[in-house]
């Protein structure tokens, strides 16, 4: 089998404004804030560009449903296919169909305490 996780792809969390969260954030911690949130650049062993993401969204969003938690970690993946797969082997709650995007491929598990995992094989070359 191959890796599973391969980094943290992104922390995503509730907030009451995410407009004015990332500007704090960026005022007074200095992120890289944009539309979305923020992007951190960094290399993996192989000496490929990848990105790590935060961002905040509505408090009101169903995007990380079918959790009740106030955020949402994403796991950067190498085979989203096959490791979903063998999740639903190992009896992981596999949510939602595969999603697929320039950017990249994204799935969903719930681990044991209700929290939603986006996994996600990225196409960092798309967002340079």
């Amino acid at each position: 089998m191959k890796k599973r996780v391969t980094g943290i792809g992104g922390f995503f969390f509730k907030t009451k404004d995410p407009k004015a969260t990332k500007a704090w954030y960026g005022k007074h911690l200095g992120l890289p804030v944009d539309e979305y949130g923020a992007s951190f650049w960094w290399k993996d062993d192989k000496g490929n560009d990848c990105s790590t993401n935060w961002s905040p969204f509505d408090k009101d969003t169903s995007y990380f449903e079918p959790s009740q938690k106030e955020f949402m970690m994403n796991f950067r993946v190498e085979n989203l296919v096959e490791l979903l797969e063998t999740l639903k082997k190992e009896g992981v709650m596999v949510v939602g169909k595969i999603e697929e995007y320039d950017y990249g491929k994204f799935g969903w598990i719930l681990d044991p305490e209700g929290n939603k995992i986006e996994l996600w094989e990225p196409v960092d070359s798309a967002f340079k």
